[in-house]
C-alpha cells in the first residue's frame, strides 16, 4: 500500500488521469475474482451495488485530491495525512447515525488536529514541499471522501460480497475520475507507456493485492494489531519519499506525522469497526 504514492509521483500525470487509470487497470485483475466469488459465496444485491457505485464516487474524489495533494506537500506526508480519516469516521457515525463519542476520542481529537497543522507546515515558512498549505487541505479533503466512502461501503452490510462490491467501487470511480479529472486538472487517456507502467503498478499494489491482503488479514487480528500494521503505510510511505524522492520533512512537520499517527492508532485501536486501506 505504502508504494501508491510513489507510483503515482513518479507517473507524472494529472490527477484525473492518475485516478483514472489506477482504477481502471485495476478491473481485469479484479473481475475473475469476482466472478469466482459470484459463483462460491453468492451474487451482489441491487441495493448493495448502488451503494458500492455511490461509494465509487467518493473514492474518485479521494484519488483526485490526494494525488493533487501528492504534488503539492509530498508522498510521504500526503498519507499521513488522509489518516486523518480515522476520526472523520466516528464523526460522520455521530452525525448520521447518533452513534456516542468516547472520552478517550474526544481527549484525541484536538491532538489530531495540532498534528495535521505542524505536518502540513501551516505552522512554518520553508516546510517541505511546493504548496504545503494548499496540499494539507487537498489531503484533508481527500480523508473526508475517504471517510465518506468507508461509511458507504458499510451501508451495503457486512455480508456483502466484498470482490463484486469493490469491483462495482473501482469502475463507479474510474468512470468519476475521468469525468471529474476533465474538468480539473485535465484527462490524458494516451499518457504514455512510462506513465501507464507507473500507474499499472499502483492498480496491481494498491488497489489489487494491497486491499485484499488486509481485507482477508483484518479480520483475522486483533483490532489493535490490524491498526498498528496499518500504519506501517504512512511509514513505508515517509521512508520511500525520503530515498525515492529526496523528500525530507523539517522538525515540526516529523513531529506532526508523530502526532497523527500516535493518534490514529489509538482512536483505531479503540473502534471495534474493521479496519481497511488508506491511502486514497
Amino acid at each position: 500500500m505504502a508504494t501508491s504514492g510513489l507510483f503515482v509521483a513518479l507517473s507524472a500525470t494529472s490527477p484525473g488521469t492518475a485516478s483514472f487509470f489506477r482504477c481502471a487497470l485495476a478491473l481485469p485483475l479484479l473481475a475473475p475474482l469476482a466472478l469466482a466469488e459470484r459463483v462460491t459465496g453468492g451474487r451482489i444485491t441491487p441495493l448493495q451495488a448502488a451503494w458500492a457505485a455511490t461509494a465509487g464516487a467518493l473514492f474518485a474524489a479521494d484519488a483526485l485530491l490526494w494525488t493533487q495533494a501528492i504534488h503539492e506537500v509530498g508522498v510521504g506526508l500526503s498519507v499521513v495525512l488522509v489518516n486523518t480519516q480515522v476520526v472523520m469516521v466516528p464523526l460522520l457515525a455521530v452525525a448520521i447515525d447518533r452513534e456516542t463519542l468516547s472520552r478517550r476520542f474526544l481527549v484525541i481529537l484536538p491532538v489530531i488536529t495540532a498534528g495535521t497543522l505542524l505536518t502540513g507546515g501551516v505552522l512554518e515558512t520553508g516546510a517541505t514541499g511546493a504548496a504545503p498549505v494548499a496540499g494539507t487541505i487537498h489531503a484533508v479533503l481527500a480523508a473526508l471522501c475517504y471517510s465518506g466512502f468507508l461509511f458507504l461501503l458499510r451501508r451495503g452490510g457486512p455480508d456483502r460480497p466484498l470482490v463484486q462490491s469493490y469491483l462495482i467501487t473501482m469502475a463507479s470511480a474510474a468512470v468519476f475520475a475521468a469525468a471529474v479529472g476533465a474538468m480539473w486538472g485535465g484527462f490524458d487517456a494516451a499518457p504514455g507507456w512510462g506513465p501507464l507502467g507507473w500507474l499499472a503498478l499502483t492498480a496491481l499494489c494498491g488497489q489489487v493485492l494491497g486491499w485484499l491482503l488486509i481485507a482477508v488479514g483484518s479480520p483475522r487480528l486483533r483490532v489493535e494489531v490490524s491498526s498498528a500494521l496499518l500504519l506501517l503505510t504512512p511509514v513505508g510511505a515517509l521512508l520511500l519519499g525520503a530515498i525515492a524522492l529526496e523528500e525530507a520533512p523539517s522538525a515540526l512537520q516529523a513531529l506532526g506525522c508523530a502526532l497523527v499517527l500516535s493518534s490514529a492508532y489509538l482512536v483505531a485501536a479503540s473502534n471495534d469497526r474493521d479496519p481497511r486501506p488508506d491511502g486514497g
